[in-house]
Parts: C-alpha cells; structure tokens; sequence
C-alpha cells in the first residue's frame, strides 16, 4: 500500500499528465529517511547523463591529465540543432572550460560531445562503475543517441531532423530506443541520488573534481522545473535537466541556509508527444519540495 506522501506525489504527476519517478535523500547521512516512489524502475536519462560527462572532465583536470584551456573547435560534425555551439551556423572555438560551462549550464548538446570524445566513452562510463551503479548505463554521447532516432524514423542525411521529428508518424515516434530506459542511456533515480551524493562528500572523483562538478551544476540557468518549488531567498539549486519527446528530467542538491542539502532525483514520462508541457515542468519543482519538506520534518 503506497503511503500518504507516495500518494500525494503520484496525484502530483497524475494533474500534469505524467508518470512520476522520484527519490531523494540528505546529503551525507547514509542511513536517513529517504523519498521513494518508483525509486528503482529504470528511467531514460537524457541530458542527466551530463553529470558523469562532467564529473570525468572535472577529474581528468584536477589530476592534471586534460588542459581546461585547451581549445577545441566545434565543427558541423556537431550541430545537430539545439541551443548554444549546437546550433551555430559556424564552426566555432572555445576553451575546453568554457565548452563543460556551455554543456552544465544550459545543456549544449555541441559541447558536451566534443568533450565526450577527448576524454572517451571509457574514461566517463567508469564514473558509475567505480561508484558501483550498475543500474546506470550509457550507450553514448549525444550523437550517439540521435543516430538511434535518425534510424529508428528514417532520417536521412540530407533531411532536416527538426522537421522530420515533427512529422513523424506518433507510433513511430513511441517506437524510439531513445524513449526505452532498456534501449537508451539509462539510470535509476535512486543511483542518481547516489551520484550527487558521491559529488556533494566528494567520493565521486578528487575533492579538487567534485567542487569543480558543484560550481558547473550550480550555474545551471533553468527555472522551470526543479527550482521552481523553491523560490525562498538563501536556498540554492545545483541541478542538470534532461529532455526528449514525452520525457521531462531533473536531479539536483537542494542546499538550505541551514546547511543541509539534499539530493533529489525527479524523472516524469508524459503521457502524450506535446513539446510544451509547463503544468509537467512545474510538477517536478512540486515533487522536489514535497521531498523535500518531508525529509526535513
């Protein structure tokens, strides 16, 4: 029998048309209350996988293997549509530093894969190894998880994927490995939690690292969905979202003015394909707090 807070955010997700998937625990204390609701269903990461990208990138800088200011030019290989280098009409070069900001702070798709590639699939899925998730996997980078929907809907070269996509037969588009946590970069929210909690006591990577993965996430420009519940004055978010057709993501450390941070993990599959889908959005920020006040009480 689910309990009156799993109820309550099951009615959350219910009123905004989604299923919800959430977990969150305080940062640091091992064996304190936890939020559970689905907390170990696997869930489509999307952009969450960000997190380890960064998290190896932080690690490789601070043991002085990978110059951050090294610079890297983003070509046409990796404008694939989006926001930021992934979207530019040219090439463009920028520092290696700036490109992680570019890839934390409003999720650039460009960014995040030319660091993907310097530092190599390997390098980055050992963050989750060495944590012991093994319920988190990656099957790539961002370019990586585009060629499975380019496939799956026939996208060919030369056609314009935005468009495609749009188009796309609805069935076809539920179809998607990307949209299949068992087919796709895939974690649980429980392991998520895991994760920040590993960065926030710097278990993750390097003290040098986890700082560096905690100032990147901090600077995150979204309001829409996890910070949303928390418009207090002296609370702070360091968060990373994730998006795809029918799935809207955030995990993230709430810090309080107290001290006490916690880690929350809140994945949503929506019931139907509408880009726009704010009431979803707003139901993660509820989730979040409702987390949150619980574990707090």
């Amino acid at each position: 029998m689910a309990t009156a807070l799993e109820s309550d955010l099951q009615e959350i997700f219910a009123r905004a048309g989604a299923t919800g998937f959430v977990h969150a625990k305080q940062v640091g204390v091992d064996d304190g209350p936890e939020v559970s609701l689905n907390a170990d269903s696997p869930v489509v990461l999307a952009s969450v996988f960000k997190i380890l990208v960064a998290t190896a990138f932080a690690e490789e800088v601070a043991a002085g293997r990978l110059d951050p200011v090294a610079r890297a030019t983003v070509t046409a290989r990796y404008r694939i549509g989006g926001i930021g280098t992934a979207g530019f009409a040219d090439d463009t070069t920028a520092t290696l530093r700036d490109l992680a900001l570019n890839m934390m702070s409003f999720s650039d798709n460009a960014a995040t894969d030319v660091i993907y590639h310097r530092l190599g699939h390997e390098r980055i899925a050992a963050v989750a190894t060495e944590l012991g998730l093994s319920g988190t996997a990656l099957i790539g980078c961002c370019e990586d998880l585009f060629a499975t929907v380019f496939e799956d809907l026939g996208i060919a070269e030369d056609d314009d994927p935005d468009a495609t996509l749009a188009n796309a037969d609805a069935e076809a588009v539920w179809g998607l490995r990307a949209l299949d946590p068992v087919r796709t970069s895939h974690s649980t929210p429980q392991e998520v939690t895991a994760l920040l909690d590993a960065i926030w006591t710097d278990r993750a990577a390097s003290p040098a690292a986890c700082a560096m993965v905690r100032e990147l996430m901090g600077k995150q420009i979204w309001p829409h969905r996890l910070s949303s519940g928390f418009d207090e004055d002296g609370i702070t978010i360091a968060a990373k979202t994730g998006t795809l057709p029918s799935i809207r993501n955030e995990a993230g450390v709430v810090t309080y003015p107290d001290g006490a941070s916690y880690a929350v993990a809140v994945f949503t599959r929506v019931h139907d394909l509408g880009q726009r889908r704010p009431r979803v959005d707003a139901s993660i920020g509820k989730a979040a707090r409702a987390a949150v006040d619980h574990l707090r009480s």
